[in-house]
């Protein structure tokens, strides 16, 4: 009686002769009931051909039994590109500076705050704008500093105050149109001057440039940020960066007693950040 394998290598011949003379499909019908091979299966030719001969032909290899590796055949044999050379292997050692530690900001130890001048009622003015409605993580890692990022920094918009419940209005809706925009984001891209080794007690200068957001208006900014890593689980910073209004398309509405307000403003942020 005909075995099943030779079933399928007769089949895969007819296949493929058919396929060589180009005829759109193939049909394979029901075999006897003691061939167990099935229902009738019928498949189209054409984008398919490759597949057919493929499954086709795994077949006939599935019934000849598994192949025998050459003892002689090594990984430098395999051509350039090859699956064998580009694809990760487990065998490889963990990278270390993937593990980190979060860090979070402690929200009553942190705020952000602006500071612009102005001409109020002919004489020169500071006005400082506070908010401690700041959210934010630092990831760390022990084994490799320099591989340590700052993730998205949010600022609650209507949330900041001067000494002027009349200007915070103002800014909130004005200025900032913080009922629409209710967040300023600052998402860092890099930072630079993170030394190989750091230990508590250190105090670091820092470049973190990132993109500030403010309204629908983003820009590149680079913070000059001072870090002191008190222990292992604490540390804490300041950083600073100016900004100019126009870039980020902030104006400033009509006010009687303001004679004019300063094109630059300071932002600067002051935060506690711990672990566990």
């Amino acid at each position: 009686m005909t075995s099943t394998c030779e079933i399928w290598s007769k089949r895969t011949a007819v296949v493929e002769h058919l396929l060589a003379l180009g005829l759109p499909a193939v049909r394979l019908f029901r075999n006897s009931p003691s061939s167990g091979l099935g229902a009738a299966l019928r498949l189209d030719v054409g984008p398919i051909r490759g597949a057919v001969v493929v499954l086709l032909l795994a077949a006939v290899s599935a019934c000849s039994g598994p192949a025998v590796a050459d003892p002689a055949a090594s990984p430098t044999d395999l051509p350039a590109g090859s699956a064998a050379e580009t694809l990760p292997t487990d065998s490889q050692p963990a990278d270390e500076s993937a593990e980190f530690v979060t860090f979070k900001f402690d929200p009553s130890a942190t705020e952000a705050r602006f500071v612009i001048g102005e001409i109020l009622g002919g004489a020169p003015n500071t006005v400082i704008g506070v908010t401690d409605q700041v959210s934010g993580e630092i990831l760390i890692s022990a084994s490799n500093p320099v591989a340590s990022q700052i993730g998205p920094v949010e600022i609650g918009a209507a949330s900041f105050v001067t000494d002027s419940a009349l200007r915070n209005r103002a800014i909130n809706q004005f200025v900032l149109q913080s009922g629409i925009y209710p967040l300023i984001t600052f998402a860092p891209t890099s930072i630079s001057g993170i030394p190989g080794e750091v230990d508590p007690g250190v105090v670091l200068t820092l470049q973190i440039a990132g993109d500030l957001t403010i309204r629908e208006v983003t820009q590149a900014v680079s913070f000059e940020a001072t870090i002191r890593v008190i222990s292992e689980s604490e540390i804490q910073g300041n950083a600073t960066a100016t900004i100019s209004r126009s870039d980020f398309e902030l104006t400033i509405p009509s006010v009687p007693r303001v004679a004019g307000v300063d094109e630059n403003l300071l932002l600067e942020f002051d935060f506690v950040a711990r672990s566990g």
